[in-house]
């Protein structure tokens, strides 16, 4: 029996922000640099330049050449050799004109963009509306510009670091203001900007492929920082004035490693993604006093106390998210839950009535069959909620409630960073509908909010096992068949293993519940055989580890991923143990998945295949 274990990091995510300033035309670096950001993903963009004491903007739905399309038809309103642009991947408000960025004051003085979630911007903006402001979208970023406004006689370092002194949540910001000709501010508190230091000209971006095609001199932007770029200096102060000395760096990769963050793929991208994934997607939602906070959703009090039933309907790595739900809202909120695939959920006749709540999940907000599910389900009467990665989205048109996760895009064709972030969100529901039905109080729940609180920091501790996975995967690149084991909750996690051998590696991986081994499939087991054993839930380790004794003793090579405490049990039924964080609630199955999804992205890459876009796979299924 070995004991594997070790460290990494992750990078941030979501919308994409460039500023320049110079002597060439800005509008050219300004959407260059955003095309080169289009792998992001992002439903609309937009630019402001200034010139001779004049801001001018433009602002479009759709794609970068959208964008470029009508700059160019009235070019000669664009001149100007500094600005900022922005593609938006939308939040706050539908992916419409008014909500793309750049967004304004009252005045027009002042240009901002913006990437993450301002958490308070509810009362900010009221505050704002009671001195007379006035909005024109319904987006968080809106209230920065109108906070700049409101400071206009300070310097606009100063401004935007009051701004990000006042604001609670992740940003980044780059601004320009008409009365600081040749001169973008930047800000970052939470979200990532970096800068690109050029011969007379200087960039700012959310990052490096922005502006890898003009130089490779760049610096990172510390947390809680303001910058002040202009063409021949870069500034950068704490939030209360005092000039720091940057660091600057010299950029390796080439175009194409840039756009993945230095990672060799996107897919390997996104898994270390998931941190931040989660991160996002719990941004806002838990309160001060522990409490979960689903406001905006359409989830409100007399709805979840009403619900007698709810219906999971997904597909594929969504339904393995869907059955953890079952368990949350089940041992949590006390509500029956079943579990469908989208596929046969309308041709099993179900019962629903207008208590009925059918959840329906997907990443793209496209999916054919889940489409298909919760519209009989509208039909029958039934509320509608929609779990989805993007605003705006057919699921999400469709439902009457809207829970979004803020994974950012994946690119990926295989899901990583959804499904950890899906799950993070459906536990977080599960405990918001037990307070609200008075199953639990807020104090009862705190464990299991306080998990999820630390989810991210426990899944950047997970990641550490990237180069133990490695080593796995190249004993058993010759393995011709794979087994994933769990019960309760763990069970989810080992289904998800197995798909995720099966899409990136093109292997033969069985997912069981461990206690139908006997009825059945341990027939299968042999020498040769790999089996992995997810067993998080403490509950039932006895039994698990019961059953894994029986795979290892027909043969099966039995690897075990567990929480800290259990290794030495553990040890007595396996070949290997992978030791997990400890941790509460349904947390230990989540971080189960990681380990699992870094394996078979090495079992792939070893054996030379294409893990971004696996054969025969479609990122967006939208037939059924």
């Amino acid at each position: 029996m070995r004991v594997l274990f070790r460290v990494r990091g992750s990078n941030a995510i979501m919308c994409g922000i460039v500023g320049y300033v110079g002597p060439r035309p800005a509008r050219e670096l300004l959407l260059g640099g955003l095309a080169r950001l289009e792998y992001r993903g992002y439903d609309s963009a937009g630019l402001a330049i200034g010139q001779n004491g004049a801001l001018r903007s433009v602002r479009q739905v759709g794609k970068i050449a959208d964008l470029a399309a009508v700059v160019d038809d009235g070019s000669e309103s664009f001149p100007g050799s500094y600005g900022v642009g922005h593609t938006r991947w939308a939040t706050h408000g539908a992916p419409t004109t008014p909500n793309a960025h750049p967004h304004f004051d009252c005045t027009g003085e002042v240009a901002i963009v913006h990437n993450g979630i301002i958490e308070n911007w509810v009362e900010l903006k009221a505050w704002l509306e009671g001195r007379g402001h006035g909005f024109a979208s319904d987006t968080d970023t809106e209230v920065a510009a109108h906070l700049i406004e409101e400071m206009s006689t300070l310097p606009l370092a100063q401004a935007v670091a009051e701004v990000l002194s006042r604001c609670e949540g992740a940003l980044a910001l780059a601004v320009i203001r008409r009365s600081d000709p040749g001169l973008v501010v930047g800000g970052r508190k939470g979200s990532p900007l970096v800068i690109g230091r050029g011969s007379g000209e200087n960039f700012l971006a959310s990052d490096i492929p922005a502006f890898i095609a003009h130089t490779r001199r760049m610096m990172v932007v510390p947390e809680d920082r303001v910058v002040e770029v202009r063409s021949d200096s870069v500034r950068i102060t704490d939030l209360s004035g005092v000039e720091q000395e940057p660091e600057e760096q010299d950029v390796e990769w080439d175009m194409e490693a840039a756009e993945k963050g230095g990672y060799p793929t996107f897919m390997l991208k996104e898994i270390y993604e998931q941190p931040q994934a989660v991160a996002e997607t719990l941004l806002g939602r838990i309160g001060p006093t522990g409490e979960p906070m689903l406001d905006g959703t359409g989830l409100n009090a007399e709805v979840a106390k009403d619900v007698d039933k709810v219906f999971v309907v997904a597909c594929g790595t969504s339904y393995h998210a869907g059955m953890m739900a079952k368990y949350a809202l089940e041992r949590w909120a006390k509500i029956p839950v079943e579990v469908d695939l989208s596929s046969e959920f309308r041709y099993r006749d179900p019962v629903l009535n207008p208590r009925s709540l059918v959840i329906g999940i997907s990443q793209s907000g496209e999916t054919a069959d889940t489409l298909g599910a919760v519209r009989y389900a509208r039909g029958q009467g039934a509320k509608v909620a929609a779990v989805t990665n993007v605003v705006g989205s057919s699921l999400a048109r469709e439902a009457h409630i809207v829970l979004q996760t803020r994974a950012g895009p994946e690119i990926g064709v295989a899901a990583s960073k959804t499904f950890i972030a899906q799950m993070a969100l459906l536990q977080l529901l599960g405990l918001h509908m037990a307070i609200e039905r008075g199953v639990m109080t807020t104090a009862q729940a705190s464990g299991p909010v306080n998990a999820l609180r630390s989810l991210p920091d426990r899944l950047e501790e997970v990641l550490e096992l990237s180069d133990e996975m490695l080593e796995l995967a190249n004993r058993w690149r010759d393995v011709r068949d794979f087994f994933f084991l769990g019960r309760s909750v763990d069970y989810p996690a080992a289904l998800e293993g197995a798909l995720k051998l099966k899409e990136l590696a093109y292997v033969r991986a069985e997912g069981y519940a461990a206690g139908e081994m006997k009825h059945g499939p341990i027939a299968l087991i042999e020498p040769g055989v790999v089996v992995f054993g997810v067993a998080t839930d403490r509950r039932l380790r006895s039994k698990m580890f019961s059953n894994l004794s029986e795979m290892k003793a027909r043969g099966g090579t039995v690897v075990t991923l567990v929480g800290e405490e259990d290794v030495g049990e553990a040890a007595v039924t396996s070949d290997l143990v992978i030791p997990l964080p400890e941790d509460a609630a349904l947390i230990g199955a989540v971080l189960a998945v990681v380990p699992l999804q870094l394996f078979s992205y090495h079992l792939a890459t070893i054996k030379g295949l294409n893990v971004d876009q696996p054969r025969n796979l479609a990122k967006t299924v939208t037939v059924e």
